[in-house]
């Protein structure tokens, strides 16, 4: 994966993005990482690869300080129509590579991005980076199986779902070993598809 083909695929992908993973099990999947998140107002909130908007039209932004990032502009036009009368801070910015202070922000979403960025790696270290000190990290995301190998028909599918722009073989684990432990792991749960999709939530350590 690349960031060209990716906004390739974003591209033709934006009109009907929501169609599929703004509804039914994803818009479900989304409500419930959100459900037990209480942002305090004026929080610095930090989407990543916010596409659309869907996650910002489920929770309360109203009175937080939002900031939502993509490297795709058709997505994020998507997102700018759906919220033109709002505060929210649009920017168009690769999460590889992001723009921001050190210890900028309070909460940093990433749904959907981890397994879509050409180096995973890159990014999550950026979004640790950007995150205050007992910051939180909100995770939404396909992940390679915890401590087993990943079945049969789940290698075989991933090459192939590769060239669409995404990775259902990426290691959470591993990039998690990779921090030298800058942060801990609070909340690891199902969401969808027998564990597949994922909500994480992290906590900065310093």
């Amino acid at each position: 994966m690349n960031h060209t083909w990716n906004k390739f695929i974003y591209k033709i992908a934006s009109p009907i993005y929501d169609m599929f993973f703004n509804s039914g099990v994803f818009l479900k999947a989304r409500k419930k990482v959100f459900q037990s998140i209480s942002f305090k107002d004026n929080q610095k909130i930090l989407f990543i690869g916010v596409g659309t908007g869907a996650d910002l039209e489920i929770i309360n932004y109203s009175n937080l300080d939002v900031t939502a990032i993509d490297y795709s502009s058709a997505m994020l036009n998507k997102a700018k129509e759906k919220f033109e009368n709002s505060t929210i801070n649009f920017l168009e910015m690769d999460a590889q590579s992001l723009t921001f202070e050190n210890e900028a922000f309070d909460y940093v979403v990433a749904s959907l991005v981890l397994s879509v960025v050409p180096d995973d790696s890159k990014t999550f270290q950026e979004m640790i980076r950007v995150l205050k000190p007992h910051g939180k990290i909100i995770i939404f995301d396909k992940f390679a199986p915890k401590n087993t190998k990943m079945p049969l028909t789940q290698r075989f599918l991933r090459p192939l779902i590769r060239v669409l722009g995404t990775d259902i073989g990426r290691s959470f684990e591993k990039l998690l070993s990779e921090q030298n432990k800058a942060v801990i792991v609070e909340q690891d749960t199902s969401v969808m598809m027998n564990g597949l999709y994922r909500k994480i939530l992290i906590s900065k350590i310093s």
